[in-house]
């Protein structure tokens, strides 16, 4: 093959190639204990939250909104990611009690629901 038609291959690689650039703010990530995932016909939107300890009230730290079509692909990597994880590590506990999960942490009342 020659350099010229080498060259032409990797154009046409290098289009179906996607370059992303993670921020250093945003590289540092936001922590989450608590998701709310609400949905429409046309969008599903995932609060994550931040619960912390003695604080009656919590805040949303980031909302992330995507297509239906988008939220059953990243349901799909999920799934596919919690799958090698557990093959590595181990099988992932979810305690439960009562009707949902534990929260992290209870203040008292009745334990939120997500």
């Amino acid at each position: 093959m020659s350099d010229q038609q080498q060259g032409n291959n990797d154009d046409s690689n290098n289009k179906n190639q996607l370059n992303i650039n993670l921020s250093e703010e945003v590289a540092q990530g936001i922590y989450s204990n608590l998701a709310v995932i609400n949905h429409s016909s046309s969008e599903f939107i995932l609060d994550y939250i931040r619960v912390m300890p003695g604080m009656p009230q919590a805040q949303v730290k980031s909302r992330v909104i995507m297509t239906p079509e988008h939220a059953k692909r990243f349901l799909n990597a999920l799934r596919d990611n919690i799958e090698k994880y557990e093959e590595a590590y181990g099988e992932i506990e979810v305690k439960k009690q009562g009707r949902g999960p534990d929260m992290p942490m209870n203040f008292g009342g009745p334990t939120a629901q997500a």
